[in-house]
């Protein structure tokens, strides 16, 4: 394995590899880019099969990170870190407390979050080591569960493709295909019905679809079913590259706006996309929400601040599709075009972000 190969050829900033035998630390934190600020994105805990595996999803999601944050208008980079190991067999204090560690040592770089694996009571063992962290609990400074700010996100999102495709953005008047109903999905169709939009729900877990259909009055498919919705709006809210070769023919959606990550399996399908004239609002703009929730922790919490930048989403999917139209590129291309033009508008102005602490105002108590 060529690792400064791999690491160049993303474009990456820093790298660190985290190791504690004692407390059977094994992780890796990627630092992507931080010129609009300093480096924030989750923790995941995952039993990868190799550390090339690891490695090369820490690469991918911190990435990602930064392209969601510059989309978003954010003053912060993108950054992640995963951990290598079981969640269900693997946690412990030492593990949690001694990756604190390593995160407080580069001094604001990076602040690290909930992500795959990780539970608040995890982020709490890691927030005695560090003030680098986000989302903690509400007794804390926090601002407790992200699932409810990053669903009313989502809406903005759908509001703005709806305005895009049918310049009409009242959401009641369509249907909508909502794919996981877990945490986020829950609360996005939670928002969709009380709107009066029929809303079709599929998920793996069959108690979360019975509470959609039981509480909310949603219709319930089958898993595979859902693809074959005669739906205006297919809202993926679970797993990722749902959008494929494969799925692509049986749409009947003119619109994809949901909250999963990286829901094109590739590029190549969302220039498919692009070609039949399905509006795709693309996921790392639309999903923000519980970024840009997390992010003002950092000045003091505050919900209603939180939904006010939370309706800027709107503004920045618009944006999205006029760059797709004045350049005559699909919508992804647009996303990713908007935020390397940020970064480089600002970049010409600012260095990396070298650090400071702490980014929480002062007075904080870790250990009440």
């Amino acid at each position: 394995m060529d690792l400064f190969e791999t690491i160049s050829t993303t474009g990456h900033e820093e790298v660190v590899f985290c190791h504690n035998k004692d407390a059977g630390l094994k992780a890796i934190i990627a630092i992507h880019n931080t010129t609009l600020g300093p480096a924030l994105g989750g923790l995941r805990m995952w039993p990868y099969k190799s550390e090339q595996e690891a490695l090369n999803d820490v690469l991918r999601l911190s990435r990602g990170m930064t392209y969601k944050a510059a989309v978003s208008g954010l003053n912060l980079g993108g950054g992640k870190s995963v951990i290598i190991g079981d969640p269900s067999k693997h946690k412990s204090e030492a593990l949690f407390r001694s990756l604190g560690r390593f995160i407080d040592s580069l001094n604001g770089r990076y602040i690290t979050a909930e992500d795959v694996g990780i539970d608040v009571n995890d982020m709490e063992y890691v927030f005695q080591e560090t003030e680098n962290v986000v989302g903690v609990h509400q007794v804390h400074g926090g601002s407790g569960d992200p699932s409810p700010f990053t669903a009313f996100g989502t809406v903005q999102g759908v509001r703005a493709s709806l305005r895009y495709k049918y310049n009409n953005e009242n959401i009641g008047d369509y249907s909508y295909a909502v794919q996981g109903v877990g945490h986020v999905g829950f609360e996005l169709v939670k928002l969709l019905r009380a709107e009066g939009a029929k809303v079709f729900v599929s998920d793996i877990n069959e108690t979360a679809v019975a509470r959609c259909v039981d509480e909310l009055g949603a219709e319930a498919v089958g898993l595979d079913e859902i693809y074959d919705v005669d739906a205006n709006v297919f809202c993926p809210s679970a797993l990722g590259g749902v959008v494929n070769e494969e799925t692509i023919d049986r749409f009947k959606f003119e619109v994809i706006c949901g909250s999963a990550n990286n829901q094109l399996a590739d590029d190549a399908a969302g220039d498919e996309l692009y070609k039949r004239g399905i509006v795709y609002a693309p996921d790392y703009a639309v999903n923000a929400g519980g970024l840009m929730n997390v992010s003002i922790e950092f000045e003091g919490y505050n919900r209603e601040r939180a939904k006010r930048m939370m309706r800027t989403i709107y503004y920045n999917v618009g944006q999205i599709f006029n760059i797709s139209d004045r350049d005559q590129i699909p919508t992804w291309k647009a996303a990713d075009r908007m935020a390397e033009e940020r970064i480089t508008e600002i970049g010409k102005i600012k260095l990396p972000f070298m650090g400071r602490q702490p980014h929480r105002f002062p007075g904080r108590n870790r250990s009440a």
